[in-house]
């Protein structure tokens, strides 16, 4: 059952947070309020305990589990939001102290992908990682089960499934995953048709909401959603842009990073993630703006790596230049745009084209009887696609750089 907006805005929220002394601590709050907008709550509140450690039963304090009871009361909160992914245990014993519905970090983040997934895939990826976090919670048919109700943290293809046991649930998941296994091995082979002919391609990563569909859509007429709002898009587009030398690369939106992103929307969408992953050239999209983009950008990068992208050109792109503060920017390498009005975009084409790889083209090239001895430097510098005799000479279908290409440019024929 999908809510609809006028059910999800009556919901009041209270967040949550524990500080372990991490330096990130109030960011990460910053971003739950900004995640919880975006699923539709209106938040009363944000408080935040200082913990040496996390308590196994109730993640708080039992004197902080009561100010939270008092101020949900007196302030009509019917959801808690923790900043933290809670334990079953941990969950039933908050919702028992408080008698309020509450969910973790992980469940909004859910919510919200779920409400955004608009393909067949990313409807699959939702529900798979929905289900692999819900199965060790699904211990009876207590609190756990009761919140298959209306609400935040509930919505998505996967909840009506929730009800049934174990084993159906577990044979779910197999068929999930046999299926975004074909979703993968498809973008596998469109990886391997573009690199067989030649296409290069540009991927767009970066944190949520740094501007990246606005990007895509500003360089290529791609018309994809664009809001002020965290994982408007989650479905990768991919367009055709023209650089400023006339050749093209095939430039790729990517859904967004975040802290604390879990573990199970990586693993789901990793098919998704894995066209960064192959890109020729990343480009690392960040809201200037934001007084901790510098964060952002080392999360992002963090990502990429774990992801297995370490190594590839990374070019810094240092969007919403105008609404940046000229001083908080001063030596930062990057560069510098502004995806809403196109400050600075010759520059960021120019550094595209300069970051690609050498160049590839597909040829097909006929060698006359007499000079056959030159395919030896298609063989070595290039890949064949396929070859015959004919009346002629020796005819290739091949893919070679440019350099070899224009070398051998007296062999070229048509198609």
């Amino acid at each position: 059952m999908e809510l609809h907006d006028t059910d999800i805005k009556k919901t009041t929220a209270l967040l949550a947070g524990v500080d372990l002394g991490e330096p990130d601590t109030e960011e990460s709050l910053d971003e739950l309020r900004e995640l919880a907008r975006t699923a539709g709550a209106e938040v009363a509140g944000v408080i935040c305990q200082k913990r040496p450690a996390i308590d196994p039963a109730t993640c708080v304090g039992s004197g902080f589990l009561n100010d939270m009871a008092d101020f949900c009361r007196d302030n009509g909160v019917d959801l808690i939001i923790f900043d933290r992914e809670l334990s079953p245990v941990q969950m039933r014993n908050i919702e028992k102290a408080t008698d309020v519905r509450t969910i973790d970090r992980t469940m909004l983040i859910l919510d919200i992908f779920a409400g955004r997934a608009r393909s067949s895939e990313g409807k699959l990826q939702v529900e798979l990682a929905q289900l692999r976090y819900m199965l060790p919670r699904l211990t009876g048919k207590g609190i756990e089960m009761s919140r298959l109700g209306g609400g935040i943290g509930t919505r998505g293809p996967g909840e009506t499934k929730l009800e049934t046991d174990r084993r159906h649930i577990h044979r779910r998941i197999d068929t999930l995953k046999e299926k975004l296994g074909e979703v993968a091995r498809q973008r596998s082979r469109q990886r391997e048709r573009r690199k067989r002919d030649g296409v290069i391609s540009v991927a767009i990563v970066g944190y949520t909401n740094a501007g990246k569909s606005t990007l895509l859509n500003a360089l290529t007429d791609a018309g994809v959603l664009s809001e002020d709002m965290l994982f408007a898009t989650l479905d990768p587009t991919a367009r055709a842009l023209e650089l400023p030398s006339g050749s093209s690369v095939m430039l790729v939106d990517t859904v967004g990073f975040i802290r604390r992103l879990p573990h199970h929307l990586i693993e789901a969408f990793k098919s998704t993630l894995e066209e960064a992953v192959q890109a020729d050239v990343i480009l690392n999209v960040c809201d200037c703006s934001s007084p901790v983009f510098r964060d952002h950008l080392a999360i992002t990068g963090k990502l990429l790596d774990e992801l297995g992208a370490g190594g590839k050109p990374v070019i810094t792109v240092l969007n919403k230049i105008d609404k940046a503060d000229a001083d908080e920017l001063y030596g930062m390498e990057g560069v510098r745009i502004s995806a809403k009005n196109g400050e600075g975009f010759d520059s960021l084409l120019e550094t595209i084209e300069k970051s690609l790889p050498v160049q590839k083209a597909r040829v097909t090239l006929l060698f006359p009887f007499a000079d056959i001895g030159q395919s030896s430097v298609v063989r070595e510098n290039g890949a064949v696609l396929s070859e015959e005799y004919t009346g002629q000479g020796l005819k290739m279908d091949c893919i070679v750089d440019t350099v070899t290409a224009e070398r051998l440019r007296k062999f070229h024929v048509d198609l």
